[in-house]
């Protein structure tokens, strides 16, 4: 049975991106770039809702771009490897291998995947980890905190929410960033 895992990387209020959209104080380096990518290298499966789609597909063609660091060549091989299932009502066709469109999201596949799958599941996104979060699917949390507070944006979780969690492993990072890992409580 597979693990479904949530990971983010937030601000340190709880934000993917801030008021007007933004995210560009969560952007990695190196380190936290490479440890991203040792955590997602077991996956073989990614959720994504359309809108992190549409900001993920560049890792389909990030190769063919002039002098990208080794970090990020392995982060998109990692990613063009992994089976994609894009959740969207309104995204015609995807630009890249391995991906298909569901038009809503059903629990009760996640579950069966879950079942049946022989690696890891990734939900990202918080607005589809909120429904896979509400029908107690995500086993495990993986939220990187960057040392910033935006003050409001898109949050990385669910309002009205209440999961008791177990605390598995934690990092600190040189850029001061920290990654939290979590089980769901059984």
């Amino acid at each position: 049975m597979a693990n479904l895992i949530y990971v983010a990387i937030s601000s340190l209020d709880g934000y993917v991106a801030d008021e007007r959209g933004n995210f560009d104080w969560a952007e990695p380096d190196e380190e936290v770039h490479a440890f991203v990518n040792e955590l997602e290298r077991p996956i073989g499966t990614h959720l994504y809702g359309r809108r992190l789609y549409e900001v993920m597909v560049a890792w389909e063609t990030m190769q063919t771009l002039p002098d990208q660091p080794p970090f990020i060549l392995d982060f998109a091989e990692i990613w063009q490897a992994a089976e994609k299932i894009v959740y969207s009502r309104t995204l015609e066709t995807v630009s890249s291998a391995r991906t298909r469109i569901e038009r809503d999201f059903d629990a009760e596949a996640v579950r069966r995947m879950k079942a049946t799958a022989e690696r890891d599941i990734l939900v990202g996104g918080p607005d589809l980890a909120a429904h896979a979060i509400k029908a107690g699917l995500v086993d495990e949390w993986h939220l990187i905190v960057a040392p910033v507070i935006v003050g409001g944006g898109k949050q990385s979780l669910p309002d009205n929410l209440r999961v008791k969690l177990e605390l598995v492993d934690q990092r600190r990072f040189g850029n001061s960033m920290v990654h939290l890992h979590y089980r769901t409580a059984t």
